[in-house]
């Protein structure tokens, strides 16, 4: 995970906050941030999972939750269907983010012509529906009333792990993984013909290891379709369980690190000693915390991995580097951007050629330049500890 000194600043929106900068003042352009800011904290996305009785929804849902179905909060789950009403399961640490175990498709309490109404289908943003075989007509129909609806749904076939085993056993010689893949692919995709619309496109998953299989083409789907801001929180809101996932985590927070920066000194704040700086500490110790959580670093997301690889939590944590992993204040906070002042000429420098707003600042430009440059050495500490923390868990198979 290479550092990212800067980022790409998209033209526009610098535009638009230069516009609030030259009719307003710094005060303007701070408070069109912090709306900005403001849009993104509130964004809810809620996903409806929901399929056939005893498909596995609820166990996709705890997985992609990160949790197992032990787990306070988990879904309940079982071999009969377990789900009678649209249930919602929200993110631990992303409460706008809910997952809806939706009950099976054509159970006795829930006729499939019926069922689009019964569980509320405005109120959901995307759908993902789910076999653990073939795909039937309950599933075909839902889709059909789904695309009417002009909404986004997706076709998941889970317990793939399973099959796999299954067939292993029966073909001790002729075992073919890839080949079996295949097959299963086909079927599903001939069981979906009616569909006006062409090849949908099928994820094969295992909802006990999401690493496995086409979860991650299922993420990066997910992220190319949905609207920018919903895929800012659905990519923070999942659980840390690829390289791939963290390193895409640490791009989209470093994104938001300038707005914050010119946020932070525009506000009334805490005057840094000898330091023409003046920082709201209460915005650097939130975004810090949002480090630390997105990236699974706290006690309760690295049990939950230790438990899923089967090693000592101590074996995890004993790769943690960043003196942040073990406590985020406000006197924290002070030190780090007391030691931050002396490296932040090059981001300032930058900065004054890009951001109109920070060149027509002193005092504020050397401000915005400090507490940036503390927190994008803060968010690649945090970043390079949740890559040795995954490299660490997943040794094995690295």
């Amino acid at each position: 995970m290479d550092d990212e000194p800067f980022e790409i600043i998209e033209e526009e929106e610098i535009n638009a906050i230069s516009e609030e900068f030259e009719s307003g003042g710094l005060a303007a352009a701070a408070a069109r941030i912090q709306s900005r800011l403001d849009e993104l904290d509130s964004v809810e996305l809620n996903i409806a999972v929901t399929g056939e009785s005893g498909s596995g929804k609820s166990t996709f849902v705890n997985s992609i939750r990160g949790l197992s179905d032990e787990d306070e909060n988990a879904a309940k789950t079982g071999v009969t269907e377990t789900t009678t009403e649209p249930t919602m399961y929200s993110y631990p640490k992303y409460p706008n983010v809910r997952l809806w175990d939706l009950p099976g498709i054509g159970t006795m309490n829930f006729k499939a012509d019926e069922y689009l109404e019964q569980v509320h289908f405005a109120q959901y943003d995307f759908f993902i529906i789910i076999a653990s075989n073939r795909f039937k007509q309950n599933h075909l129909m839902l889709a059909q009333e789904i695309e009417k609806m002009g909404k986004h749904f997706y076709f998941v076939r889970s317990k793939i792990d399973a099959d796999l085993h299954a067939s292993k056993i029966r073909r001790k010689s002729t075992f073919n993984e890839k080949k079996i893949l295949m097959e299963i692919r086909q079927d599903c995709t001939e069981c979906l013909q009616p569909l006006e619309k062409k090849c949908p496109q099928i994820f094969l998953i295992s909802g006990f290891d999401l690493c496995l299989y086409d979860f991650p083409l299922l993420e990066e789907t997910l992220e190319r379709e949905l609207p920018e801001h919903k895929r800012f929180v659905f990519l923070q809101a999942l659980p840390n369980i690829s390289l791939k996932i963290c390193q895409k985590k640490k791009k989209d927070l470093h994104s938001k690190i300038w707005k914050l920066a010119t946020l932070s000194c525009a506000v009334a704040a805490i005057p840094i000693p000898g330091l023409s700086v003046v920082c709201d500490v209460t915005i650097l110790v939130s975004e810090l915390n949002k480090y630390y959580f997105t990236f699974s670093l706290d006690d309760k997301s690295l049990n939950s991995l230790a438990v899923r690889v089967d090693k000592p939590v101590e074996d995890l944590k004993s790769v943690i580097q960043s003196p942040l992993a073990k406590e985020i204040s406000s006197d924290v906070v002070i030190k780090l951007l007391t030691k931050a002042a002396g490296g932040s000429l090059m981001f300032f420098e930058y900065f004054v050629s890009t951001i109109p707003i920070i060149g027509s600042l002193a005092a504020g430009g050397i401000s915005f330049a400090t507490t940036y440059y503390m927190l994008h050495n803060c968010l690649e500490e945090l970043a390079r500890d949740a890559k040795r923390v995954l490299e660490k868990a997943f040794e094995s198979e690295l």
